[in-house]
């Protein structure tokens, strides 16, 4: 989708994930390319908190902005929705899996002061294999 930081267009991306720690955090790798050329990667990690029952997804990215907080979210039947609020605005990312080799992942995002929410990034993302046991 065109936002602020990029013009539409197709992409493709590759992910790759590892469990951590004993399943406690899992470990993304994300890659997506245009035109032959990477246009952004990140580096996500997932959690629970007990404290408040949520999930949390720490994002670090090649657009480069330092996350002061984590998205929070819940899981609702197979979908994780999760929220993360900066001085930039509110990022919704939303994780909706169809079955164990097939999910839908959807960027959405809410300038500061807005409750417009304009998607970013929409992608179908299918295994391809699996690396490890703690791979997928």
């Amino acid at each position: 989708m065109a936002s602020a930081w990029a013009a539409e267009g197709t992409a493709i991306a590759s992910v790759d994930a590892e469990s951590l720690f004993d399943g406690f955090f899992v470990e993304q790798r994300y890659c997506q390319t245009r035109d032959g050329a990477v246009s952004f990667q990140a580096r996500n990690v997932f959690g629970f908190d007990p404290a408040d029952e949520s999930y949390k997804l720490y994002q670090f990215d090649s657009v480069g902005f330092a996350p002061a907080a984590p998205a929070s979210g819940q899981w609702r039947g197979e979908e994780l929705a999760l929220v993360r609020t900066s001085p930039r605005g509110r990022q919704r990312t939303v994780y909706q899996f169809e079955n164990e080799e097939c999910y839908r992942m959807r960027v959405s995002f809410a300038p500061a002061g807005s409750d417009i929410w304009q998607d970013v990034v929409s992608g179908l993302y299918r295994r391809a294999h699996s690396l490890s046991p703690n791979h997928s």
